[in-house]
């Protein structure tokens, strides 16, 4: 059984997850418990209490922190931790370097180099056919890019720009072999923002992100899907943020994110799953987003 704990209702959250972030009520707590409580002794975190320091769920449990306002504990461990990770890929590189960011830390050369040669030889885009673990295709694409701007590198996006839109279909939405989810759809309009494409440019993609949303609250990864969770009500929130929209069905929404809520504090990606960081951070960005709209 889902317990939403003391978010009793949206004003409750809007008070805790205003414009000024706040660690001190109640409700705030309890997630800052579930993270804190998931911190290993090497200053790394896991999802789960037991499990191995690892960069995504560190760099997740200190995203929550800092919306929540919360100060990082033991921050010189997890600043050793972090520094000492063994980098080998863009998503180790890509969580470390947003958790060092996080903790004021600058990126070392080793970014730098790994971010300009991907740049300059534009592998950081051209590719759609990805593991099924993966959100989507064009994920990889933003992580480069968010690296890129943390470091202020800033790559010649034409082509970029040219490669993203090739995968527009004609539903407004985006995807590969002409299948737009929403996950696709997020990546790839949040890469297209990062280039300073113009939002108007991007108008058509309102209407496949409007017809993901629920009216019983939440949103579905394809405009024909009815189930929502919290990943792609993520995308969706965050996405019509990117277009300069709102969710037509806020309170439901709200709702639907409380109903994820565990009795260990964190979110889970439906009513019926167990929490994890990354889930918590979507619960938490939504909820920060809906309270300030």
């Amino acid at each position: 059984m889902s317990e939403a704990g003391p978010f009793a209702s949206k004003n409750t959250v809007s008070v805790s997850l205003n414009k000024r972030q706040t660690a001190d009520s109640p409700s705030s707590k309890r997630i800052v418990a579930y993270v804190v409580n998931r911190q290993n002794d090497d200053g790394g975190y896991a999802f789960a209490q037991g499990l191995d320091s690892n960069a995504q769920d560190t760099y997740y449990g200190l995203a929550v922190l800092n919306i929540l306002g919360s100060p990082f504990p033991n921050l010189d461990r997890t600043i050793e931790w972090l520094q000492d990770f063994d980098l080998g890929n863009i998503y180790s590189y890509h969580y470390i370097g947003k958790a060092l960011t996080l903790c004021n830390k600058p990126l070392s050369s080793q970014f730098r180099d790994y971010v300009e040669s991907a740049v300059s030889s534009a592998r950081y885009f051209g590719n759609v056919d990805v593991y099924v673990e993966v959100s989507s295709e064009f994920e990889s694409t933003l992580m480069f890019l968010e690296l890129a701007s943390i470091l202020k590198i800033s790559p010649n996006g034409e082509e970029a720009r040219k490669w993203l839109l090739r995968y527009r279909n004609k539903d407004g939405g985006f995807g590969a072999y002409e299948h737009s989810n929403i996950n696709s759809t997020y990546h790839a309009i949040a890469s297209l923002s990062l280039l300073k494409t113009n939002r108007k440019d991007l108008n058509d993609s309102v209407r496949f992100v409007k017809e993901c949303e629920q009216p019983h609250g939440g949103f579905a990864v394809i405009s024909r899907s009815v189930t929502p969770y919290m990943e792609h009500t993520y995308y969706g929130v965050m996405t019509l943020g990117l277009l300069g929209e709102s969710c037509g069905f806020p309170s439901q929404t709200m709702d639907f994110v409380l109903k994820c809520q565990r009795g260990n504090g964190g979110f889970a990606r439906s009513d019926l799953g167990i929490s994890t960081f990354e889930n918590t951070f979507q619960a938490v960005s939504i909820m920060q987003r809906l309270a300030s709209t």
